[in-house]
């Protein structure tokens, strides 16, 4: 039994910003983040996900060192790991370039003896079908969703797009929606961010995070609307994986039945460690995160 398992693509990333002009290949991907920021908190997890034969042994390495379980990660010859280009400019925003990427995840790829507290569906580059969203949904009580890979769109260069959902219906089946606002918004097509989590709950999700860099998070949990604000980075030298942290420590502290409102503060503060350093590097210690959630959730208020 795992706490926490996450399916989705790894990724190698190649980030380039005025603090890093010459980009590097880096470990990235949402299975990643989610997971070694929920392994800091103390959660056992593991992952569902495919790679190219490019994927390097020594990624493999040190994430198994660090307590994830790679037991279902499936490296397929003759073909490439999902890639990145994240370009970073000056104003903060990014645009990202698909290099390559990986066969989907199919309902065979699954086990069958998948046992988790919660299963963590982030694809990233259309990875991940609707038939196994059926399957997971058939293997855990709690499913959580990222939604970014069902709506990107990729031209034929790889410059990346948001795209309305084809079948938003199948988020009847998911109970934790995590997204940005801008996603949420390609979701519902509601520019309101409020009404937005409201189109989301009548799916029947039951928990709705919407993410907004600087300006904190929005929670919508049991009829009630909170604004959580952003915890304070040391230094800001890469936003990359952010919200996956976010993710992982938010359902870290979740399957112990927390308060949810805590849960998100504790979010907002695991994500600003991970922005203080490139790549997945910048991990705060479980005491030094909660340090940071005081001040976030003391802030914290009910909009509705």
């Amino acid at each position: 039994m795992f706490d926490i398992v996450t399916v989705g693509h790894f990724a190698i990333d190649y980030i380039s910003s005025p603090r890093r002009p010459a980009p590097k290949p880096t470990l990235g991907g949402p299975p990643t983040y989610v997971s070694l920021a929920a392994r800091k908190l103390g959660a056992k997890v593991s992952v569902v996900s495919k790679v190219g034969e490019d994927f390097p042994s020594g990624y493999i390495d040190w994430l198994v060192n660090r307590g994830v379980d790679l037991s279902a990660l499936k490296k397929v010859g003759g073909t490439s790991t999902t890639s990145f280009m994240l370009n970073y400019h000056k104003d903060g925003e990014r645009q990202l370039i698909l290099k390559n990427r990986a066969p989907p995840i199919v309902v065979e790829d699954i086990p069958c003896s998948l046992e988790a507290k919660v299963i963590h569906i982030a694809p990233i580059a259309n990875e991940i079908s609707h038939d196994v969203v059926v399957k997971l949904r058939g293997l855990t009580n709690i499913v959580s969703l990222d939604p970014q890979g069902f709506l990107r769109h990729f031209d034929e260069e790889g410059k990346t797009y948001l795209q309305r959902m084809e079948n938003p219906k199948f988020l009847e089946k998911i109970d934790i929606f995590k997204s940005s606002q801008r996603e949420i918004e390609a979701v519902t097509g509601e520019s309101d961010p409020l009404q937005a989590i409201r189109r989301i709950y009548e799916y029947g999700v039951k928990t709705v995070i919407v993410t907004r860099g600087m300006e904190g998070s929005l929670l919508y949990v049991k009829g009630k609307c909170y604004r959580v604000p952003a915890a304070i980075p040391k230094v800001v030298v890469d936003t990359t994986g952010a919200g996956d942290v976010f993710t992982g420590a938010f359902l870290a502290e979740y399957i112990q039945e927390k308060d949810p409102v805590w849960c998100v503060c504790v979010g907002s503060a695991a994500a600003s460690f991970v922005i203080e350093k490139f790549g997945p590097r910048g991990f705060g210690q479980k005491r030094e995160v909660y340090e940071r959630v005081a001040e976030v959730y003391e802030k914290t208020s009910v909009i509705t």
